[in-house]
């Protein structure tokens, strides 16, 4: 090899060398769109929550639903995380957050949206979009009806606000349990909870006895699959995932005051229905039609009192992000562009 050569060797193997170490940051570099995975400290307790997007971003503040967690937004906070800025909280007592026992924490969706509210103080989020699901409708309302100005528009995946949602066979045994926890419960005699009286044999079966049932793995499968359009698309991890959770000792206690806190909501109604019609919160609704906890029945009265609302059935079940997350992702970025509240990322 002459010197000439040798030379230019060296020099391709430098350049070599610079480019890779000029590169190799890259590789390590944070994107907004990866979660994060946080813990704050909110009245004593220790609040888990995920977080993804750029914070200057348009928030979404997503409240998850019973008896899940912030879990059940894994896969949409990764769809929206490009355009928005992502935050989902576990209540106490749910996911990863504290679990202290009924006799430590006050378990009432007042005191939950307390919680919460505390908490959208704590990590700094001014003005925010609420996703309310499930158990999120009540502890979201609460605080959309404390803080109208705050909040910028409303998403709405089977989160009821209207009596039509909850006249139905499976909540006729639970508005028993809000007047007498231990009586005998006539209302298990129709078509939805007959059959659970016959497993457990017990004909004379007590409004307490008959909702344990809802914190057991029967319970929490028939949610992810009832309804849905092909139940082997629905992955076991996600029962998985949450029954255990609901084992830990105390749990049950916690569940079943909370559905006996529930019997709070209903009077509060009229309340948020009051909100919506005044603040007119630019809503968009994506519900699960097939859904036998909160039946579509609950999510026709928005029109009522929303004049900006843009309402979608899906064929699917309570839990429609399992089945349907690409449509429900796909609305809300169509839907918060429309509403100029998405970060514009075209160059």
């Amino acid at each position: 090899m002459n010197i000439q050569t040798s030379k230019l060797l060296k020099l391709a193997l430098a350049g070599m060398a610079l480019n890779f170490v000029v590169s190799a940051p890259s590789f390590a570099t944070e994107s907004f769109s990866d979660v994060k995975y946080k813990t704050v400290t909110v009245e004593g307790q220790e609040i888990f929550y995920r977080e993804a997007g750029d914070p200057n971003a348009p928030t979404i503040l997503l409240l998850h639903g019973f008896p899940t967690s912030s879990h059940m937004f894994r896969e949409l906070i990764p769809e929206l995380a490009e355009k928005f800025h992502l935050v989902a909280p576990d209540y106490p007592g749910f996911g990863q957050s504290s679990m202290p026992t009924v006799d430590e924490f006050d378990y009432t969706f007042d005191n939950l949206a307390n919680v919460v509210g505390k908490f959208i103080d704590t990590v700094g989020l001014e003005n925010y979009s609420l996703y309310l699901m499930d158990y999120g409708a009540p502890v979201g309302f609460r605080i959309a009806t404390k803080n109208p100005d705050r909040v910028e528009s409303l998403i709405i995946q089977n989160g009821n606000a209207y009596v039509e949602g909850i006249n139905n066979n499976f909540w006729e045994p639970i508005q028993a349990y809000w007047k007498n926890r231990d009586a005998v419960n006539k209302g298990l005699d129709n078509d939805w909870w007959k059959n659970i009286k016959a497993a457990y044999k017990q004909p004379n079966m007590t409004n307490d006895d008959a909702l344990r049932f809802l914190v057991t793995e029967g319970a929490t499968k028939w949610q992810y699959t009832n309804g849905v359009r092909n139940a082997e698309s629905i992955s076991p991890d996600t029962w998985d995932h949450v029954q255990p959770l609901l084992d830990r000792e105390g749990n049950t206690d916690i569940q079943l005051q909370l559905f006996y806190s529930y019997g709070s909501n209903p009077p509060l109604y009229p309340q948020w229905q009051a909100y919506m019609r005044e603040y007119q919160p630019p809503t968009l609704i994506v519900w699960g039609d097939k859904d036998e906890i909160f039946p579509a029945a609950g999510a026709h009265p928005y029109k009522r009192d929303l004049n900006n609302i843009d309402f979608n059935l899906l064929n699917t079940g309570h839990f429609a992000l399992e089945e349907d997350v690409d449509i429900i992702a796909k609305h809300i970025k169509r839907f918060l562009s429309d509403k100029k509240l998405a970060l514009n990322t075209s160059k």
